[in-house]
């Protein structure tokens, strides 16, 4: 990984954990007699995030690996309070809520009216094996997906034309694409028209997110009457496999799924993290649009 791109990820990283200590400090003066160590580490929080995020940037699988033959050998003059990969990961649970925050804050686009909405699997584990998990015990569930039963959780995003992510949910494996209560959290900066698949088939679900300004557009099956849609609208909905190409992107070059986690805290991070490092992609999958108005001619190529 080219070591230019890694300093243009820290200095976006520093830039939001400059604000985000500021806020730590009041929180910390705002809990009254309560007594915090103030002692400083070898590595600073914007350093640990950026090498999170690098590890999903790079050609490893292994985050392990990842950090004693890469960040260890290579990136000393990068990181030079760097420590053993034990002690790095003993602090991994205090990067949860910066990297979720940082994910929020900077890493999301912003809505241009053409969206698409979309679910992809995490598995955990082989779903032969979903007995014998235990670390996620309690959390993951099993469910069916069009490729068969699997045993996880569901991540369900909404990207925009130019591939960037609008929002997104981590839910467990049995919740329905349908579910009102997640898309009313996911749908509050969308407007316009949100393009879907057959798994957002419902007419109640449609009129709700109509009196929120979203115009849910989906595939209807053979046996339902057809929606009277646009020239423009029909060529947007066989586009809808645009989302696909950002799942298959978060799942083969971020690695956002692999089951090898030894704790749930750690498979969060793994995902936040995943979703950040998809954020400074050079390249996203695209819809390019030759004209600013939608009912005139559209030339749709996906990069």
């Amino acid at each position: 990984m080219d070591k230019h791109k890694v300093i243009e990820i820290f200095i976006t990283v520093d830039d939001f954990c400059k604000g985000f200590d500021e806020i730590e400090c009041k929180r910390a003066i705002s809990t009254g007699n309560k007594k915090f160590r103030n002692r400083k580490s070898s590595l600073c929080l914007s350093e640990k995030m950026t090498i999170y995020i690098c590890f999903h940037l790079s050609s490893y699988t292994n985050f392990k690996r990842y950090y004693n033959e890469l960040v260890l050998v290579h990136w000393r003059d990068l990181f030079p309070g760097l420590v053993t990969y034990e002690r790095f990961n003993q602090t991994q649970n205090r990067l949860f809520v910066p990297l979720l925050m940082f994910l929020k804050d900077r890493c999301l686009g912003a809505c241009t009216g053409i969206s698409f909405i979309d679910s992809t699997t995490l598995n955990v584990c082989h779903i032969k094996r979903e007995k014998q998990n235990k670390v996620f015990k309690g959390f993951a569930t099993k469910s069916k997906s069009t490729m068969g039963w699997f045993f996880g959780f569901k991540l369900h995003l909404i990207i925009n034309d130019k591939g960037e992510l609008l929002n997104f949910y981590l839910s467990k494996a049995n919740v329905d694409d349908r579910n009102q209560d997640i898309l009313s959290v996911m749908v509050k900066e969308v407007f316009g028209k949100l393009f879907g698949d057959r798994g957002y088939i419902s007419d109640k679900l449609a009129q709700f997110l109509w009196n929120d300004g979203v115009d849910l557009i989906f595939k209807r099956r053979k046996n339902m009457k057809s929606m009277n849609l646009s020239d423009n609208d029909k060529v947007l909905l066989r586009k809808r496999a645009l989302i696909e190409c950002v799942n298959d992107e978060l799942k083969n070059q971020c690695n956002i799924q692999h089951t090898r986690h030894r704790a749930l805290q750690g498979f969060l991070n793994n995902a936040i993290s995943a979703l950040c490092a998809y954020h400074f992609f050079p390249k996203k999958p695209s819809i390019k649009l030759s004209t600013t108005e939608l009912s005139k001619e559209v030339y749709l190529n996906v990069a």
